[in-house]
Order: C-alpha cells, then structure tokens, then sequence
C-alpha cells in the first residue's frame, strides 16, 4: 500500500429524473430499475431465480447466508432481500450482503430514489440513517438488527473490490476465502457499461464460489453469459420481468477448479505474495464456544461480536470486575487521526472511526455523550496536517468540519484560540459502562477473579490450565500487555505505555463546556462535578501511584488552548488532586494485533527461505495455531479501534466475508512481526 498523499477519489452518480420520478444514470444513459416496477423486477430476477425463499427457510439456528452483489445503486436489491430474511430466514440466521459500486449516490438522491417504495419504509428508514459518508474508496461494513443482517458496502472498481475478499492475490492460495452463496448480478446493462462485465471480474466470481452457488441477471447479453460459463456455472436462460424476454440464471454445480503454480518457474523471486497471511487449515468448530482472556474493550467487543453470531461466550477477567485496567477511565473520547495519506495507518484509522460511529448509536444515551470532538490546531505541525485534509475531506461534512477558532469556540461553549476539525457524530463514552453494556448478552458467561496462568492445548480445545473446567475450541487473547505471560503470545513485541489522567474540579466557566476538546491532551464536558482530562505518556514507566509532575503535565497541556478557562486550575494542590494511572498496550507499529496466533516455530522452518529472499517462491500457507486468536494494542483509542477489530476477528473466526480489504487485515496480521524477523535474519 502506498503512502503517497494522493488519494482515490469517488464520483457520486450523476441522475437525472423521469416525470415519474425515476432515476437515470447521465454517465451511463441507462436506467436503475424497470419502470414497469423495480421492487417486482427485484423479486422476480434476483430473489426467485436465485431460490432465495426457499433456500432460506430450510437454513438452521446461527447459519448465514452471503449474497454478493455488482452496483449498489439505491440499494433496492439488498432492501428486498433483507425484506424477504426476515419473513423466511430463522431469527438467529445472519444475512451478509456485499455489494460493490463505483459511483455510489448521494444521500440526498438515495432518498428520493427509495421513495418510489413506500412498503419498505420501515428498512429505508434504517439505510438511509447508517448510509456511510465516502471518503476515497474502500469498504463499509453497516449493522442492523443487532447483528441480523450485514451490509458490506465496496466502493471502487468490481473486479478490485471483489479480488479484495479472496485469501491473497496468489492464484495458488485465493481460493482459500469465505465464499458466496448467490450473486446478484446487477448493474448497468452490458452495451452500457462493458468494462464491468470483464473477463477478470467472473474469474474472481469463480474463486468467491463454491459448489450450489447461484447467480442470476437481468441480462441475456452474450458476454454475460459466456463469462458465467467461463466462472464454471452451469446457465440457463428463463423468462425475464416485464417487456424483458429473456434473463439469466446460473448454478455451480461442482466446487470449481483451482490453479496450480510450476513454482521452478520462479525458484529465486515470486511475482506474487508470499503467502503467509493464508491460513487453509482453519474451518469453523462445530461448537460455537469461544474462551475469552480479559474483559476490557477488546474483550468485551469481541465477547459481543460473537455472541450476536449465536456464539457462546465465556469472558474471563483477573480482576473483581470487568474493565479495571485501561478501560476503566470513566470518560474516554471517541476519535481517530486522521490522515491525507494513502496506506495503511490511515485507512484503519478512517475505517475504525466510521464504524465506530455507526456501532455507537445504540449506546450514547446510557454510556455517555454525542457532544461533538474538537481537535484544535494547536501547534504548526498540527496546522498544516489540517490544511492537508481539506481536499480529502471537504466534502464529508456529515464526518468531519473544518471551522475556525469562532465556530470552534461557539460550539465549544468556551473561548479557544484555534481552529479545529469537528467531528459532530463523535463524543465521549465511559468504557465501563459500555463493557458493562457490551456483555449483557445471553450468549455471554462472565467469570471475574480468575487469573489465566496459561493456555493449553489438548482434544482441540484450549483450557485455562489452572481452571480445567474453562474450556473451548475457540480461544481469544485479550488481556492487553498481559499477553506477554503466555507461551504463544510471549514473542510478540508489545509494549507498555504508562499513562495518567487528572480529575480536574468543575468551576463556574468550565461548566459552560459543552464538547470534548483535544490538543495536547484532551478535557471534556464535566461529570459528577470533575472534569477528565490527559492522558501522560510514559514508556518503560511501570509506576501505579498518582504523581504530581503528570498532574502538572495535564494542567499544563490544558493553559494555552483553553487560556483564560485553565486560570481557574492554577492554583489546585496537585497532592490532593485525584486521577487515575493505566497501562495501554501497542505495537511498534501503531497497529493492533488481530487475527489467528502463529504456530511460530513451524512458520520459522517453512520460510526460512525469506532470510535470502524476501520475495521466495514458497509454495505453502502460514501455519497458525488451531482456534488461537488475539485482539491487542490498541493503544490510547480503543473506544475508535476496538469495535472494528472485534468485528474483523469474528468474522474470521465464523468464516465470513471481511469487513475490510485484505490488504488491512494482513497489515493487522500478528504473524507481521515474525516474518519481518525472519526476513532480517532476527529468528
């Protein structure tokens, strides 16, 4: 992934509008769905020819089910689909929907679209809210129903959005993915837009298929069809909707071929990528029982992430109660940084703030505040990263404002000397009110006042070693630079960031404040009579106790963004001063650890090769540890990194579609650092 600064941007679709109020693509001069009735046209070419209804009512408790899907539109296609789960789909069944689309529309116009379909207004209610806001292209993954169905939104090219789902781009190991159970072949009609229907793009529909995957399309159009059989479907051309004589279904009848690579062609550099990410010998356990170490935010989200799958859940935690360590700051602010690059960093910060967003809706009335999150220029460096986001994000006002320090202070509700970025979806949350909140689930057994002293293996479950009867096929490290103390995990390179917090009193000028501020550090809006505001960074610091520098510290990051507010804590006798010191965990580099433990000694012998050459044509998947996960590091922004991640992590281990490129998720890969090692001739 580069970083350069330039950035991929989205053109919305250009509409225009029929007397009847009917939507047509001015880039493409077509239409987006039959004037004869779209939702019908919906039902008929999508819905029934791809057996849907019955398919669905023959699924069991906790299954799901994937359609995958070319041009997003107005969103119609996914609307009646999620229409038709909830009326023939168990209610612990989970529909995944992926669709891809390159030029997606306006909020604005996805409303007037889908106001052609008042029968389905309850669900239209619930899109339209969640509709992401698009930044460059990339993926968006909105939850409704509690987990119920699942829209995987790609912005971008077909065929580069769909490649981003297979297991690697090694032809040898892409097969080994979640595959798709229906294509809804959409989009604009082959005369119109050809360069969609390519042959690249029913390739990598061959790799996302598995033996009785269907696909159904509008068109009868040859390239259509010969790409179908080219992907391995067996077609059939039936009855089209309306004035439209004919259509095309589709049916995988046996699990297609995979490729097989002469790798004495490349004996000294492979074009492709190592393979390392790849984990083939992973398929979901029949028992969906998961054991997870510590019930922070990391535990805590996972814990949550699975259970709406119809895992059950056991979240053990040291301490007497959940969220002690570093999430137990009684107000935490939600926020990411934000970047005008292109690589990794910056699409995980972006991805992990929108989602979070989203994921948050249902918990600010009783966790904390959507009060809004400024982030002032305070300092030049700062400055001129603003100026630098302002063509990336200057039209994602839903996301983020730039205002002055006159705009900043009005919302603010106190005098600042600087402009900022605004985030007015963003807020504060107490942790633990959210953790408790997060593990009120019936699938979820908390266990408190049990200290892992280490994980063993045996039967294919992983047991807490001091507490046998704790067991599971399923096992997740949460437990922050605690990892460090097991076997598995003890290689890892975490380290331990000291930081300290300060209670501040409410005075009568602070009360008038009404958001969170960040600079240096941050202050929010005051709670039970106190402001938070921090948070020192200590590394190699392993100091519990309260001290007065780091109190110093946060009051003296506080003096000149907020001027005359901070003289009212000038004089505060910093030995009486109350606050709290916790220990973040995080990486060297800035990314957390999320996915499946190495099996390292095994990973060391089979690419060793890469200690003479990064690029070996090695012919062989990583080797990972069977049900072995971690989510760790995330640093001071867990409440921004932790939803997404347990998101990611569950929906590995259920085998679904990704919430997120594959490139990011291996950039979260915790066997990077091992291979980096490997590579640098360290192992």
């Amino acid at each position: 992934m580069s970083d350069s600064t330039d950035t991929l941007s989205v053109q919305h679709a250009q509409l225009d509008w029929d007397d009847d109020g009917q939507p047509l693509s001015s880039l493409f001069g077509d239409v987006y769905f039959s004037r004869a009735n779209g939702l019908e046209e919906t039902r008929h070419v999508f819905l029934q020819h791809n057996q849907l209804r019955e398919r669905w009512q023959q699924l069991g408790d906790g299954n799901h089910f994937t359609i995958a899907e070319t041009g997003f539109g107005s969103g119609l296609n996914f609307l009646a689909a999620w229409q038709l789960w909830l009326e023939t789909a168990p209610a612990t069944a989970q529909l995944h929907f992926v669709s891809v689309e390159k030029f997606p529309l306006a909020k604005s116009d996805l409303q007037r679209a889908l106001a052609l379909w008042p029968e389905l207004h309850e669900l239209i209610d619930q899109l339209v809210q969640h509709y992401p806001v698009f930044v460059g292209e990339g993926f968006h993954r909105l939850v409704f129903m509690d987990g119920r169905i699942q829209l995987t939104l790609i912005i971008g090219d077909a065929t580069a959005g769909f490649t981003q789902l297979l297991a690697s781009t090694h032809p040898a190991f892409s097969h080994f993915c979640a595959k798709v159970d229906a294509w809804f072949l959409d989009g604009f009609a082959p005369a119109k837009n050809p360069q969609m229907w390519s042959d690249a793009l029913f390739d990598v529909i061959r790799l996302l298929s598995k033996q009785g995957t269907t696909a159904a399309t509008f068109s009868a159009a040859a390239i259509v069809k010969n790409g179908l059989k080219r992907a391995g479907f067996a077609i059939q051309k039936v009855a089209g909707f309306g004035r439209k004589r004919e259509m095309t279904k589709a049916l995988m009848e046996q699990a297609p071929e995979q490729a097989s690579i002469d790798a004495s062609q490349y004996r000294s550099y492979s074009p492709y990528p190592v393979p390392w990410t790849v984990n083939a010998d992973y398929s979901p356990p029949t028992e969906k029982q998961a054991l997870i170490i510590g019930a922070g935010l990391a535990g805590c989200t996972s814990a949550h992430a699975l259970a709406i799958r119809g895992w059950k859940v056991t979240l053990v935690e040291r301490h007497a109660e959940i969220a002690v360590e570093a999430s137990g700051n009684p107000q935490g602010v939600l926020y990411a940084k934000l970047s005008h690059k292109n690589e990794a960093q910056a699409e995980f910060n972006l991805a992990c703030l929108q989602f979070a967003l989203h994921f948050y809706r249902a918990y600010w009335s009783v966790c904390g505040g959507r009060t809004g999150v400024l982030q002032l220029a305070h300092n030049e460096s700062e400055q001129q990263l603003h100026e630098l986001l302002r063509d990336k994000f200057s039209t994602a006002d839903e996301l983020v404002e730039f205002v002055d320090a006159s705009r900043a202070s009005a919302i603010a509700g106190v005098s600042l000397t600087h402009s900022a970025l605004y985030f007015p979806q963003a807020g504060w949350i107490n942790p633990r009110a959210l953790c408790t909140a997060l593990v009120a689930h019936p699938n979820i057994n908390v266990i408190t006042n049990c200290n892992t002293e280490a994980l063993d293996y045996n039967d294919n479950h992983w047991y807490i070693r001091n507490r046998p009867e704790l067991h599971a096929p399923v096992a997740i490290i949460a437990n922050a630079r605690d990892a460090k103390r097991f076997s598995h995990s003890a290689n890892l390179p975490i380290k331990s960031i000291r930081g300290q917090i300060s209670y501040v009193p409410q005075s009568d000028a602070s009360s008038k404040l009404k958001t969170v501020v960040c600079s240096e550090g941050y202050i929010g809006p005051a709670i039970d009579g106190f402001h938070c505001t921090g948070a020192t960074f200590n590394l190699r610091d392993e100091t519990r106790e309260l001290r007065e520098e780091d109190h110093r510290t946060n009051l003296n990051n506080l003096r000149e963004p907020l001027g005359n507010l901070a003289a009212d804590w000038e004089h505060l006798n910093l030995a009486q001063l109350n606050g709290r010191a916790a220990f973040r965990c995080t990486l060297p580099d800035y990314l957390p650890l999320v996915g499946a433990v190495a099996d390292e000694p095994l990973m060391e012998q089979n690419f060793a090769p890469l200690r003479k050459n990064a690029r070996a044509a090695i012919q062989q998947t990583g080797n990972y540890l069977a049900g072995l996960y971690i989510n760790i590091g995330h640093g001071s922004r867990g409440l921004a990194y932790t939803p997404l991640c347990a998101e990611l992590l569950a929906a590995e281990i259920n085998q679904e579609i990704l919430p997120v490129p594959r490139e990011l998720a291996n950039a979260l890969n915790p066997a990077r650092f091992l291979i980096r090692d490997i590579i640098k001739n360290k192992r």
